[in-house]
């Protein structure tokens, strides 16, 4: 297929993209409908966040199956079983009635759904040719980024116009279209491997690592830490596993994943870029919607609406960006995106109580634009120099490495804000005194005086408003940090000289 187009490639690419925006769309758009599913569930916000985690989790343990699964029953054939398995689990989802059987379903969605971007992405790039890897990369990325970018505004709009559950059922429709296009237009790659044997061990070992990490990460906050016996063993249980995984792939002759695209030092550093990448993206959309709804009292649709500018940013700069990386050198453009992503973070430090609609939207705006110049030439310089037949391994370890920074990013940071709130409610507290001139000088509003209780209740409440708007902008500030520590990374990989 490469360098051609085939008669059904129109109808393909189509299929593809709508495939990608579903499995990506359901990483964020349940993030606006979080707070009225805690409602239903009856769950704190740590519990209801699982909603998010377990659906990343699983999608992270099984991506990297999806180089087996291709080789083994064609890529075609497990295609149309994903995106099949990936509608029926997203109406259970929709008709859950606890959050036991929410968080099941998540799991499930996302094991089904895990192998649609590795397949996707390596059809794509067998569409291409390497001088025109940008322009697939920019399509492709338009999926990816996509359905993360518009899930809040879309989530936030079923939610108010019809019900929570609306953001799954949403999936039908869609995901129906994308099925029927892929089996009308989909050939198999014939880089299928029939005779792979399955390294059970080595799946084993890697799916076990990412759920102990993933564990450690979610629980830590909770448990203090490594004070808990608990985050001890799945600290322990992450480093074995990782340890036993890398001695099973260097030894094993046919391994679930193969070392060799190790070598690739392109390949190894935009993986760690990616890693990066899936921290800061699925934080920002973790964090900002329950900050805009309650902190600053947004209703839900108008918090989509607010987000929605980041689409609109990326759309324009992967437009641009598609060509440019065929152009320039890609290192170059990766750091642009990056430095865009870390100015619209710094606006997002200097947030207060009273920022402006306007501000919100500038900085998603801003921010959607450095992701979109940031992700395109990194696709495309992770895979301009690996083997087409290890395409498959290469494409899932490098979607594995976006999965497990976005569930890492998204523990991480709901688990900090925590913290921080706890932290930053103690140090103003210790400043309320009888002895402190402020508050004992008569400047405070009526409805706060602190010598009844109503009084004590509203200073309690404005106490508490603060402590969270500080923690909000500690959280923004790590991820500021995230930012600039990624662009060294960037120079250590080679530039790609493109035939003309």
């Amino acid at each position: 297929m490469t360098g051609t187009r085939h008669p059904r490639h129109g109808l393909m690419m189509f299929s593809i993209m709508l495939s990608t925006v579903v499995y990506t769309l359901d990483s964020t758009i349940a993030a606006v409908a979080l707070p009225n599913m805690q409602g239903s569930f009856s769950a704190t916000q740590d519990q209801a966040a699982w909603v998010l985690t377990s659906y990343i989790v699983s999608s992270a343990i099984m991506t990297p199956m999806a180089g087996y699964l291709g080789d083994r029953f064609g890529r075609r054939n497990v295609f149309l079983i994903t995106v099949a398995g990936f509608v029926v689990t997203s109406m259970a989802c929709g008709l859950a009635v606890n959050l036991e059987e929410m968080v099941l379903f998540r799991i499930l969605q996302g094991a089904f759904g895990a192998p649609m971007i590795p397949f996707a992405q390596a059809t794509i790039l067998d569409a291409y040719t390497p001088a025109t890897y940008g322009r697939g990369m920019a399509l492709f990325g338009a999926g990816v980024m996509l359905g993360p970018i518009i899930g809040p505004t879309l989530g936030g709009w079923l939610t108010e116009a019809l019900n929570w559950r609306w953001v799954f059922f949403i999936n039908l429709p869609v995901g129906c279209v994308a099925l029927v296009g892929l089996w009308l237009s989909m050939r198999d790659a014939h880089t299928e491997d029939r005779d792979r044997p399955f390294d059970f061990a080595g799946f084993a070992w890697l799916a076990l690592c990412i759920g102990a990490l993933q564990l450690m990460f979610d629980r830590g906050n909770t448990l203090s830490w490594f004070q808990s016996t608990e985050i001890q063993i799945e600290a322990f249980v992450a480093v074995l596993c990782l340890y036993l995984f890398i001695v099973q792939i260097l030894t094993r002759e046919r391994p679930f994943i193969e070392p060799a695209i190790f070598k690739d030092r392109n390949f190894t550093m935009a993986t760690m870029l990616g890693f990066v990448l899936g921290f800061n993206m699925m934080a920002s959309m973790a964090l900002l919607p329950p900050f805009m709804q309650s902190l600053l009292n947004y209703p839900v649709l108008d918090t989509g609406m607010l987000l929605a500018p980041r689409g609109v940013g990326m759309m324009i700069s992967m437009t641009l960006v598609g060509r440019l990386v065929e152009r320039f050198d890609a290192r170059h453009v990766i750091t642009l995106g990056l430095l865009i992503s870390a100015y619209s973070i710094w606006e997002m430090t200097l947030f207060d109580t009273n920022v402006t609609e306007s501000l919100l939207m500038y900085t998603g705006f801003v921010q959607g634009v450095g992701m979109g110049c940031t992700f395109v030439p990194l696709s495309s310089i992770a895979f301009a120099t690996i083997d087409p037949r290890k395409r498959a391994d290469a494409v899932g370890f490098y979607s594995l490495g976006r999965n497990v920074g976005s569930s890492i990013g998204v523990s991480i940071l709901m688990g900090a804000l925590a913290v921080f709130v706890r932290q930053n409610r103690s140090w103003l507290v210790n400043e309320i005194s009888p002895y402190n001139h402020v508050l004992s000088g008569g400047i405070l509003p009526a409805q706060m005086d602190l010598s009844n209780k109503a009084g004590l209740e509203m200073f309690n409440f404005v106490v508490q408003r603060e402590a969270m708007m500080l923690g909000y902008l500690n959280d923004f500030r790590l991820m500021l940090l995230f930012s600039l520590v990624a662009i060294p990374i960037v120079y250590f990989m080679r530039n790609v000289r493109r035939p003309q």
